[in-house]
């Protein structure tokens, strides 16, 4: 996180057992309530997968009653997509309803199981072959330069007047300290690029974090032609491809194109919940367990 750190307040917690490092919480503080740290995509209490679940329930607790002995009111916390879990992992959820947690959004994310049959859609194979007829090239490169200053930040400037979440600068920086985990693959016509896509890769799932094409993608089939290739042979053996979400309002309004264009290549919806929980509801942990 070391990367934006002059953009949040960190205020991230570790939580120990008996002086021994248990849990950690990511977390930035603003106007007196504690976010799950809203620089990261994903986040939440993390914890090894040996705590059982009554130690999850007493850790949750102390993190709750030291906010509220350091007077913040509020945890905004945001869970873990069950994607992203090496093993089942949804404590956190059941202690949403314990603590009477106020759901205030739910992000709806785009996945592929590869674990099943995937069939792509008329309109994705047929973006495919006009990617095929028009000699498209998927090359894997090291460097973002050339797809984030031709492709990615024209694009969002003109369609959305914004900028990408990571600068060319930072997301060169995370390369350098995950060379396996994020990964660039552009698309090339004629040694020129026309497309791309930025992918994070975990254990379990690859996940594309930014996708653009030039102006002419839909004529040349180059997204298309890119994610069949990332899905039948880069990542055919992942058991996730996570396209992200197609939300926009928080998480109140989705974008119909996007997502039927990712439901194209078998895509189908999983949530991630954010919350707001009381610090004070802490003592509603006290009659768990019977």
């Amino acid at each position: 996180m070391e990367y934006h750190k002059d953009r949040f307040t960190d205020h991230s917690l570790l939580i120990f057992k008996e002086k021994k490092l248990v849990a950690a919480l990511p977390a930035n503080i603003t106007d007196g309530a504690l976010h799950s740290h809203q620089g990261l995509t994903y986040g939440g209490l993390v914890f090894t997968e040996k705590l059982k679940f009554n130690a999850v329930v007493e850790l949750f607790k102390a993190v709750l009653k030291h906010l509220d002995n350091d007077k913040v009111a509020t945890l905004n916390i945001k869970l873990l997509p069950a994607i992203y879990s090496s093993m089942p992992n949804e404590e956190l959820d059941y202690l949403m309803f314990l603590v009477d947690a106020k759901l205030t959004r739910r992000d709806a994310l785009a996945v592929i199981d590869n674990s099943k049959k995937i069939n792509f859609s008329k309109d994705r194979k047929e973006g495919y072959k006009r990617g095929v007829k028009h000699n498209l090239i998927v090359k894997e490169e090291d460097s973002f330069d050339v797809f984030w200053n031709t492709i990615l930040v024209p694009n969002l400037k003109a369609k959305h007047h914004a900028n990408p979440v990571h600068s060319l600068d930072e997301i060169t920086a995370l390369k350098q300290s995950f060379p396996k985990h994020i990964r660039q693959f552009n698309v090339y016509k004629d040694n020129v690029v026309v497309a791309g896509t930025t992918i994070f890769e975990t254990k379990h799932v690859a996940h594309s974090q930014y996708i653009s094409g030039n102006i002419n993608k839909n004529e040349l089939g180059s997204l298309d032609f890119l994610h069949h290739y990332l899905i039948t042979k880069v990542f055919k053996d992942k058991r996730y491809f996570d396209f992200g979400i197609s939300n926009e309002n928080k998480g109140r309004q989705v974008n119909q194109g996007l997502q039927y264009w990712k439901e194209g290549f078998g895509a189908r919806t999983i949530v991630q919940d954010f919350y707001s929980v009381e610090t004070k509801n802490y003592d509603k942990l006290n009659q768990v367990f019977i």
